[in-house]
This record gives structure tokens, sequence and C-alpha cells, in this order.
């Protein structure tokens, strides 16, 4: 079981302060930094001293890391055109020696889109499904060739489709709770599929619908990777707990029913049962980023115990 560190910068967070957390994320052993891609906070939360770019961010932090992975839960595919998005993330991915994963999903938040301007079009899944295929197909296409999509919302001409990730192929994430078109999707273009914030019943569900359409595909169902994101609040005993609970403006029963909350024992227990029903990567969300302790109790007691 692969344990990830997931931000929410858009919360409130410098560059500087997601630099401090992605050396602590290398530094604890930790497989990979993931952050969100937002643009408003939620919630109660001020967001100052305003919102960080999350291809900008990760552009930085592939030049301050060396091992980690790096990544987006997820890239909005509102926010940026397929064209220049695969330029973006070939570019992270060269300054980063290989080490870049993209999470690309439809888009949501509807009231950052207004806030800055970027339309918001109601046809947000077709143009996904035309997104991944505009940006896989740019990596795929032979150096010296060129290519070129007629799409209902795209339409590119003669690509010359550079340039090139470092990867010969950057891991693609999808993921969501849609019963139909997600796992026709992820069956489709997935290298790991994501459920966010879901109960290991849930999760079971929905692995086991991609699985299925993937087989179908021709595709083998493990072939793809299956993982969680999981809110994360552990402590030592229980007034730690709370303690963390408090800070993050959440109640402690509410954690350990929809997250990863408790003692690091009773953590493990629960990551166990994501394990049995096929998950094979968690992704920390880690709220309070001033916190480092949390940190290196999870890696020290936690992801000690985890095979």
């Amino acid at each position: 079981m692969d344990l990830r560190i997931f931000t929410e910068p858009q919360q409130g967070a410098t560059y500087d302060t997601l630099l401090e957390v992605a050396k602590a994320t290398e530094d604890l052993g930790f497989d990979a930094f993931f952050r969100s891609d937002h643009y408003l906070p939620m919630g109660s939360a001020d967001g100052l001293p305003g919102p960080t770019d999350a291809w900008i961010t990760l552009a930085g932090l592939a030049r301050e890391t060396k091992r980690i992975r790096l990544g987006t839960l997820m890239t909005a595919g509102t926010f940026r055109l397929p064209g220049v998005l695969a330029i973006q993330v070939a570019q992270v991915d060269q300054m980063s020696g290989g080490r870049v994963e993209l999470g690309l999903g439809a888009g949501w938040f509807e009231e950052e889109h207004k806030a800055y301007g970027i339309p918001f079009p109601k046809e947000k899944f077709a143009r996904l499904e035309e997104q991944l295929a505009i940006v896989t197909g740019l990596w795929a296409t032979e150096a010296g060739k060129t290519f070129s999509h007629h799409g209902t919302y795209y339409d590119l001409t003669d690509s010359p489709a550079l340039p090139k990730p470092a990867q010969a192929k950057v891991p693609l994430l999808i993921g969501g709770h849609g019963a139909t078109r997600t796992p026709r999707l992820a069956a489709q273009y997935a290298d790991e599929f994501n459920m966010p914030f879901a109960s290991i019943e849930d999760s079971e569900r929905q692995f086991g619908r991609v699985r299925a359409v993937a087989e179908q595909a021709g595709r083998k169902g493990e072939d793809i990777t299956y993982s969680n994101a999981l809110v994360a609040c552990v402590g030592k005993d229980d007034a730690e707990v709370a303690r963390r609970a408090a800070a993050i403006g959440r109640e402690v029963d509410e954690l350990k029913a929809n997250g990863l909350a408790g003692t690091p024992d009773e953590v493990v227990d629960k990551i166990g049962r994501y394990a049995e029903i096929g998950s094979r990567r968690i992704y920390l969300q880690i709220l309070d980023l001033g916190d480092l302790d949390h940190l290196e109790l999870i890696s020290a007691r936690v992801q000690s115990k985890l095979v």
C-alpha cells in the first residue's frame, strides 16, 4: 500500500508552505506529493494569501525534490486547453526527471470559474473525453510526425506534438463516483482509478464497475491501479486526535466515519480494510499544512506498518 500526501492549497497556502510539505513528504518516505487544482477556497476558509496554480507549483517542486512523484487530483479540464495542458505537463515531467502523474477531471466548481473569468461549459464530460484523446494522442505521436484531431469542441491540425514528457508514458489518473461514463473513460485511458472520499462499500462497488468495463474492452482489470483519497487526522492518543480535528474544523466521529482518523493502530486497521477491496494507494488529504508533526507520526506509526 502506497501512501501519498494530498494537499488543498486553495484553502490557504503559499508556495513556500507547499515546498516545506513536499520536502517533508520526501524526507519521511512517502510515495508522492499531490495537490488539488482550484482557485477558490471552500467552506469557511479565507484562502489567504490567495491561490497558487497547480502546474506552476509542481514545476517549482520538480526542481526542489528528487524522488517523490508529483501530480494533481484532479486538474480541471475547464482550466486549460488540452494542447496547452499537454505542453505544460510534458515540460514539468522533464523538469522532474520523469516523476509526474496527471489526474484529469471535468471540472465542477462553478463559482471559481465566475470569480476568475473562466468559461464554465455545460458539456464538461464530453469535453473531458476529447481532452483525454488529445493529450494522450499528442504524447503518443512519434517525433517527426504530426497529430490532428477534429472534434466537436477542439480542432488541432498538423500539430508537431511537442514537447515529449521524460517518461515513455505519463501515468494518467481518472476518478469519480459516476456509474457509467466514468468507468468507461477509466477503462479506456486510466493507469489509475481514484475514488475520492468514499466509503469502503462504495469504493468496492465502483472498482468493480471499472474492472468489468475494462475487461469487456479487452483490457485486464488489474492493469489499473485502484486508489482512494481520504482525509487524514491521526494522533498518538485520543486527545491529539481531537486537537487535530478541531484545527481543521471537523468532528472526530465524523472523521472516523468518513476518513482515516484515530490512533495509528485504528488508521492502519482501516487502511487494511480498503486494501481488502483492492485499493493499492491512499492519498492522505492533509488540511493543516503547518502541522508537520502530523506527517512524522503517520510516517513512523502508520506507514511503517503497511506492507
